[in-house]
């Protein structure tokens, strides 16, 4: 296996500082930009998303994806400045220098055809500008089991699927059923694996068939979004109560750093 290995630093560090050094510490070159500086990157002013870019350009620091809150809204929640949102962070994509944006299909809705509906509106904007939109498998809204996400990649197979091996595990889905539905329109994978209780674990740990999954994906970029359990004074415990702990962490920054050595570690095998 070889990829290139993207990352939400953000959940190694609030701040943009904090974020390139700890992508630099674990040998990730690529951003999934999502927080950063206390704001969602994708409702920054392009003033802020020009000073990013040349940051992490100066930190030899790509963006692959921006990963974007924009569909996890009700479905009957006003959709007309969540679209002019939407629109507005076509532009900041550009500025940030990705060509992918991470969406989502609504909450509270088990019909298809409201949600295609919706999803037209995006794919509509986006025309012409280059952007793929990349659907994931998120818990609680219309994509979160693959029949649902393949109603929604048939009709419109300009949108990608993100593919999120923990959700599907937490959503009682065989991740290599799900991903034999969607295999042709995945467009890059999240790295985050789950056990059946629903708690998040290192890649490989869990019910996720991560290395199975990555041995059939034929993609370049993977993401790791860690979503370990980061424990106050944990560096204060015994070494016999770190043990009864083994999924979580003192500090934001040693979790990430165990996300990333937990891909690394499947890759090298």
């Amino acid at each position: 296996m070889k990829f290139k290995i993207a990352a939400f630093a953000d959940e190694a560090s609030g701040s943009l500082t904090g974020q390139i050094e700890a992508m630099r510490q674990n040998g990730v070159s690529l951003l999934e930009i999502r927080g950063v500086d206390g704001e969602n990157a994708s409702y920054i002013s392009k003033e802020k998303a020009g000073e990013i870019r040349k940051r992490l350009d100066n930190a030899g620091i790509g963006v692959w994806s921006l990963g974007s809150p924009f569909g996890k809204i009700g479905i009957g929640e006003d959709f007309s400045k969540h679209l002019d949102e939407f629109k507005r962070a076509l532009e900041l994509a550009e500025i940030l220098g990705t060509k992918h944006i991470r969406l989502f299909s609504f909450y509270g809705v088990r019909e298809v055809e409201p949600v295609l509906a919706k999803l037209e509106k995006f794919v509509d904007a986006t025309e012409g500008t280059g952007i793929i939109l990349c659907h994931e498998n998120e818990k609680g809204i219309f994509g979160d089991v693959a029949t649902n996400c393949v109603q929604i990649h048939r009709v419109f197979p300009q949108i990608r699927a993100v593919f999120d091996p923990a959700n599907f595990v937490q959503c009682h889905e065989d991740t290599v059923k799900a991903w034999e539905m969607l295999a042709p329109y995945v467009e890059y994978m999240h790295i985050k694996d789950a056990l059946s209780d629903g708690t998040v674990v290192p890649a490989g740990h869990g019910e996720g068939n991560l290395r199975y999954l990555l041995g059939q994906y034929s993609g370049e970029v993977v993401t790791v979004e860690p979503h370990l359990a980061v424990f106050e004074g944990f560096d204060k415990l015994e070494e016999g109560e770190k043990s009864k702990m083994q999924y979580t962490y003192g500090d934001s920054l040693t979790a990430f750093g165990v996300a990333v050595d937990a891909l690394k570690d499947i890759i090298g095998r």
